[in-house]
């Protein structure tokens, strides 16, 4: 039992103190406190991923929305309307940017480095973390090296080491501390300082056997995360912890299945935890957007089954807060009221972000040599493209920009479905052309050019930090997927001239092309959805010819179909693809898969295969608009011929399809 005796002393961490001179609106309970009582705040960051500055390496630009330094700056701010806080955070802080793969990959860690996460994080006077799935995406090693440079300690207490679980919880041989308990000092209203033990209690989400098997099979194992929460729990009160709080790398979902991935809610409901800190979702807690309508949940206060709980959003765009009034009763504390807010440090303006912050220069300043070595990671090729990557014809003919986003999707799932019941299954890939429609104006779209390949020109093929998903759908299916995907074109009267083809209600995001078949779009016919999903015309038939290996697709065959978290989820309201056909949620993000897929290969192929095209309308022609640029690309476009037809409005190009 002494492996889990961790009781960690400081002194007094009082807030009031570094107001000396300001104005500062305290918060409520530390406004209205009596001698008997305290209030506390606690601080949370989640899913940092390794976005200490807000910087997009990707794009190669500054990013307003981002960036553990921006949200390290209103820290003492949070800390002076309270009059006793502490920091802690919520895990996946190694990877998810190209600062963590420079590090990972390129740098490494040596005996007394100090990680780049942890530069900052030290500076910032962090009380505790737990582990997210993303600490083991670069092996166990490496995640030692990194928590041995940490000033404050890490718990997690459903991560077990070696091959088989314990009968009881409490005897296995964890990774890491469950918890730890914090002795501190809190000043109540009268002044008066008195101390109280904190017990701070750290899960990851299960599933990372799964995303990180090559990593952790055969050197550790994961338990459900409400299970172990109440074998640990009593036992932390048992110790003499006066409060407890979960740090929860774990979303919230109602619906309760054995080793939930996302059980934050059920974890409120475990007897003696007072407060539940959660992430992994990238979503903001409460708030009026997400989790809305959920029964138990409540969005306005803040609550989990009545219990307060937060989420600070992903890469440092929200702080999350939990404001405590505790009452002593004897010489122990219980909280008597809670608040919960996510508090952002960036605000939409007029379609624009606009920064509602600025940065913290210890931050800026410490992680300076990093910074410009990640610049000159990203900015250097790591492959070679041996075809010109462009999107300018994305909408009316199958495009290089997508097909290497479906090879890479397609590498990837048939990789880790590979020892799965899935394996057997034919994999098709699902990609859109983000790039592409002339909503972001007339220079907009995707343009590599052929030969080297930098990682910061994957943001041009994939702007979105999207995951990926796979799900399992039948060729009935399939086809319902992409009458839903050609709903972007407008119905066309054979035999007339110079029509418009493009539905501009349509966004070129939800405009799937579908590699692994082959098929025509008939645009005699009329949409069958419209741009929201809704059944528009239920008889039209307009994927024609659909094939699989050259042979017509069998409605009941069964097939992986790879794509993202946006479509999987339910995203474009496409008929029947939704979280109920997931069979796998992958850790990594779509960018980081085409990194990888780039690493790999050495040299890409993305010249369209062609495998899709418009079916022949004799006597018809359409017009479509995109970038002036396109026509340098003109005469590479295959399966449909093109030619230009003047300028368009707003420096568009115009261009005109012979069907």
């Amino acid at each position: 039992m002494s492996q889990v005796l961790h009781s960690i002393t400081r002194r007094s961490f009082l807030a009031g103190s570094a107001a000396v001179g300001a104005l500062v609106m305290l918060h409520p309970f530390s406004a209205r406190a009596q001698a008997n009582q305290a209030h506390l705040r606690i601080m949370e960051t989640t899913d940092i991923h390794v976005n200490v500055l807000p910087y997009d390496y990707y794009a190669d630009k500054p990013n307003d929305t981002m960036g553990l330094s921006r949200t390290a700056s209103i820290i003492d701010a949070v800390r002076r309307e309270a009059t006793n806080s502490m920091l802690i955070d919520n895990g996946d802080l190694l990877q998810g940017s190209p600062m963590g793969d420079y590090i990972a990959y390129e740098k490494g860690l040596k005996e007394g480095d100090v990680h780049p996460i942890m530069k900052g994080m030290n500076l910032l006077g962090y009380e505790c973390s737990t582990l997210g799935n993303h600490e083991f995406n670069y092996g166990l090693s490496f995640l030692d090296k990194v928590l041995a440079s940490a000033n404050f300690p890490f718990v997690c207490a459903n991560l077990v080491r070696g091959t088989q679980l314990a009968s009881n919880p409490r005897d296995d041989k964890l990774y890491l501390k469950p918890y730890v308990i914090l002795d501190r000092k809190l000043k109540d209203g009268a002044g008066e300082e008195h101390p109280i033990r904190i017990g701070v209690i750290g899960f990851v989400p299960p599933q990372v056997m799964i995303w990180d098997a090559k990593n952790l099979t055969g050197n550790v194992m994961t338990r459900d995360i409400v299970e172990a929460a109440k074998a640990w729990v009593p036992q932390m009160k048992e110790e003499g912890a006066d409060i407890v709080i979960a740090l929860s790398h774990s979303g919230i979902d109602t619906k309760q299945s054995d080793l939930m991935e996302n059980a934050s809610f059920f974890l409120a409901g475990v007897e003696g935890i007072d407060a539940v800190f959660t992430g992994h979702q990238h979503l903001v807690f409460p708030g009026k957007k997400d989790f809305q309508g959920l029964e138990g949940v409540d969005t306005e206060k803040g609550t989990l089954q009545g219990k307060p709980a937060v989420m600070g959003g992903f890469w440092g765009s929200h702080m999350g807060l939990i404001d405590l009034l505790l009452e002593r009763d004897g010489n122990k504390w219980r909280v008597a009221s809670a608040t919960s807010e996510a508090r952002p440090i960036y605000e939409r303006v007029d379609n624009k972000n606009k920064a509602l912050v600025e940065d913290d220069s210890r931050l800026v300043d410490a992680l300076k040599e990093d910074h410009e070595a990640t610049l000159a990671y990203v900015r250097r090729p790591v492959g070679k493209t041996s075809a010109p990557l462009y999107s300018y014809f994305a909408l009316v003919a199958d495009d290089p920009s997508v097909q290497i986003v479906s090879q890479a999707q397609t590498w990837y799932i048939k990789d880790l479905l590979k020892d799965s019941k899935w394996k057997d299954l034919p994999v098709l890939s699902a990609a859109a052309p983000f790039k592409a429609g002339g909503r972001g104006g007339a220079d907009y779209y995707t343009d590599v050019p052929a030969g080297d390949i930098a990682i910061k020109n994957v943001a041009d093929l994939y702007l979105y930090p999207n995951t990926v998903r796979a799900v399992e759908v039948t060729g009935a299916q399939v086809k319902e997927w992409l009458e839903m995907s050609a709903g972007i074109f407008n119905k066309i009267e054979p035999g007339k001239a110079d029509q418009v083809l493009i539905n501009k209600d349509f966004p070129s995001y939800n405009y799937d092309v579908i590699d692994g078949v082959t098929y025509k779009i008939d645009l005699s016919e009329a949409p069958k959805y419209d741009a929201k999903g809704g059944v528009a015309n239920a008889s039209s038939n307009r994927i024609k010819d659909l094939m699989f290996e050259g042979k017509p697709i069998d409605p009941e065959a069964k097939f992986v179909v790879a794509t993202n978290n946006y479509r999987a989820g339910g995203g474009g309201n496409f008929p029947d693809i939704n979280e109920s056909k997931i069979i796998f949620e992958a850790p990594d993000t779509n960018r980081d898969v085409i990194v990888r897929y780039i690493v790999e290969q050495k040299t890409i192929n993305p010249s369209a295969d062609g495998n899709w095209s418009f079916a022949p309308l004799p006597g018809t022609t359409v017009i479509f608009e995109t970038g002036p640029k396109a026509k340098q690309f003109l005469d590479q476009v295959q399966g449909v011929k093109i030619e230009a037809a003047g300028d368009g409005a707003d420096g568009f190009a115009k261009y005109r399809i012979i069907l």
